[in-house]
């Protein structure tokens, strides 16, 4: 079974743990509405949305932060797949053309194509599956996003060396660090664990060929993690300048390929792109 299958597993049998503080019935699908308004003032000035720019909100609930995105004079589309909340949405944000009510289901629904932004308090049990849609394709759209999810999977997340080539490379194009902790307390039912607020934003700057090298020489290193990092980079350019790319990074050339940060990893795509020596043909 492939790594990240088995994380979502686990955190699929951890939500279905999760009670009420009060010790209500088992939340199999990990919703806990945001209840917290602090929480979603810190969150949508994070986001900075503002008048011209355009918000998904993913899992809107009862509008917790629907409410103070639309203050922001942001187009925002709220997207809610229970019909019960929908029909709440509809009626609370009826006389407000800046909000879109959408009724759909977050793992399913059509995204923009124009850049946007994603503010939201995800499921636990989807988090894995959400940011696969949002961060995988090499041409999304999505330039950033505030997101509230559990603390364990924030923290893989911004792992230094994470442990699957697939959460590298979202490393790889985006920036992902963790706000803040948010406590039980902040949601209905109340979860087991703590939250974060994780923040995601797009790297400046990448061009196609420097996103493409380093994609390749991501799934060179986790491939073979135990392998030298001069052999993983001597596939793709001369060794010799192999080995003084690695030194100059601050990396040993000798060193495991698992060792090095994806920072560094996409250090080197830059330069490589750079000077145009690649002899990567696939």
């Amino acid at each position: 079974m492939p790594r990240h299958s088995r994380i979502q597993n686990r955190q699929n049998r951890r939500n279905g743990q999760n009670r009420s503080a009060r010790g209500g019935a088992p939340n199999h699908a990990g919703i806990h509405l945001l209840r917290d308004p602090a929480v979603s003032a810190r969150m949508v000035r994070s986001s900075a949305a503002g008048p011209g720019d355009l918000v998904i909100e993913l899992g809107a609930g009862l509008g917790a932060l629907t409410t103070p995105l639309a203050a922001t004079g942001a187009r925002v589309i709220a997207v809610e797949r229970d019909p019960r909340f929908v029909a709440k949405l509809q009626r609370r944000f009826a006389d407000d053309p800046g909000v879109k009510v959408v009724e759909g289901d977050a793992r399913s629904v059509m995204l923009p194509h124009r850049p946007y932004a994603v503010v939201a308090n995800i499921p636990y049990a989807i988090s894995t599956a959400l940011l696969r849609r949002l961060l995988d394709p090499e041409a999304t759209a999505i330039a950033s996003a505030d997101l509230l999810v559990e603390w364990g999977f924030a923290k893989r997340m911004t792992a230094t060396h994470p442990r699957d080539l697939e959460v590298a490379w979202w490393q790889a194009r985006f920036e992902l660090r963790i706000a803040g902790r948010v406590p039980p307390g902040s949601f209905r039912p109340a979860p087991s664990v703590d939250s974060a607020h994780l923040v995601i934003r797009r790297r400046p700057g990448l061009s196609r060929g420097q996103v493409r090298t380093a994609r390749r020489l991501l799934q060179d290193a986790y491939r073979q993690p135990g392998r030298p990092a001069r052999e993983v980079l001597g596939a793709h350019v001369p060794k010799k300048r192999a080995h003084r790319l690695l030194t100059s990074t601050g990396i040993d050339p000798p060193a495991a390929a698992e060792t090095v940060p994806v920072a560094t990893w996409l250090e080197l795509a830059r330069a490589i792109d750079a000077s145009g020596e690649s002899r990567d043909s696939r």
